[in-house]
């Protein structure tokens, strides 16, 4: 079985063999001809992954804490080195039948799972899944966001740390998820949720959630996400939350890829009476400047009313608008095809004084991010 494996890996082209895609079912066997050699069998349908990502973060004028502003979740310690996440796992996929197991932990895990059961924080994914009938899926279990531009993995980011709007939108989701393949260019998803990234169910109510992938061109891809649900702890405290997220990429050449992305959502207000709205953008541009070199700048803003899902607008008022913005510059070096070393500058400005500061609260907040992350 070795000897199959390792033929199999020198059979992929250089970098295919650390991909984390979904495996094609063994072929039946070739017969030897005058042509040549037997061709090596594909790999079996059980794969394994990691992923480490280790920072270093510093806050300008970052006020004796080495905490970061509670609405950035991922890379959200400053003057400590540590690992954002720490990614093992598995996924096993012959054409019918699909599962995936994988744990993870880290500064990412502690702010985004923390009112997660202590069994389940570490569970990375954890779903099952088949084809119920050709080019369909039908997944239960834990699984990544169906919401967003922007993933947990930083590997697959083309900024290091996240937008406000990638914080504050879900980075994972449990529940059922149906996959329909329309064509190679069309993928439609429909899912059926315990809520708004949590793991265990809070309420009686299940939220819904719908996904659009069009690839009209190689150069191009449009998504369009939906959520609807309830996410309040009791459910005579029910109140409605209708999002959307739209990104649409192009690559404009080998070197210039852009994107852009826009996010609305609205939620009912305390005793039902009106509805909270929040909307934020980000626009990137990536362009490479050589096989090893790359860059990214990044402009985003956010704004929400009395800071509906930003709640951490401390000490501004309670009911006070969430408003903010700024911009990020990356560069990354990539010395080989699975490790990558990335700096990120970063500026935001808000319209109240909620960062805190050394000599008190400001609008102003910069840091300097460096991360070292290995893929296998």
């Amino acid at each position: 079985m070795k000897k199959l494996v390792l033929a199999s890996l020198l059979a992929l082209p250089a970098g295919a063999a650390l991909a984390q895609v979904a495996p094609t079912p063994n072929p039946a066997p070739t017969a030897p001809t005058e042509a040549g050699p037997v061709a090596p069998a594909a790999p079996g349908p059980l794969t394994t992954y990691g992923f480490v990502d280790a920072y270093y973060g510093f806050d300008f004028n970052h006020g004796n804490t080495n905490v970061r502003p509670g609405f950035l979740y991922s890379h959200n310690r400053q003057n400590e080195f540590t690992v954002n996440n720490a990614v093992l796992g598995m996924r096993y996929d012959d054409g019918k039948v699909r599962g995936a197991l994988g744990i993870h932990a880290g500064t990412y895990v502690s702010a985004n799972y923390a009112a997660e059961d202590q069994v389940l924080k570490h569970i990375y994914e954890a779903y099952a899944g088949f084809r119920p009938f050709k080019k369909a899926w039908l997944d239960l279990g834990i699984f990544g966001s169906h919401i967003g531009f922007e993933s947990a993995i930083s590997k697959d980011n083309w900024t290091l740390t996240r937008s406000l709007m990638a914080e504050n939108s879900p980075y994972y989701e449990s529940g059922a998820r149906f996959t329909y393949e329309v064509d190679p260019k069309l993928t439609l998803t429909a899912l059926v949720l315990n809520g708004w990234q949590n793991i265990r169910e809070t309420n009686q109510g299940k939220a819904l959630g719908t996904q659009i992938q069009w690839k009209p061109t190689a150069k191009l891809l449009i998504n369009s996400s939906t959520f609807y649900g309830n996410e309040q702890p009791q459910d005579s405290l029910k109140r409605r939350r209708y999002f959307h997220d739209f990104y649409i990429t192009y690559t404009a050449t080998e070197r210039l890829s852009l994107a852009a992305v826009f996010d609305v959502g609205k939620q009912q207000g305390a005793q039902r009476r009106g509805y909270d709205t929040w909307h934020a953008a980000s626009a990137f541009v990536k362009y490479k400047l050589s096989d090893q070199f790359s860059t990214t700048l990044r402009g985003e803003y956010y704004n929400a009313d009395r800071g509906v899902i930003i709640s951490s607008i401390m000490p501004a008022p309670t009911d006070a608008r969430f408003l903010a913005g700024g911009t990020s510059l990356n560069l990354d070096y990539l010395p080989t095809a699975n490790v990558a070393f990335r700096v990120e500058g970063r500026y935001l400005r808000a319209q109240d004084a909620i960062f805190q500061h050394d000599t008190g609260n400001s609008r102003n907040y910069g840091n300097l991010t460096t991360s070292v992350a290995l893929s296998f």
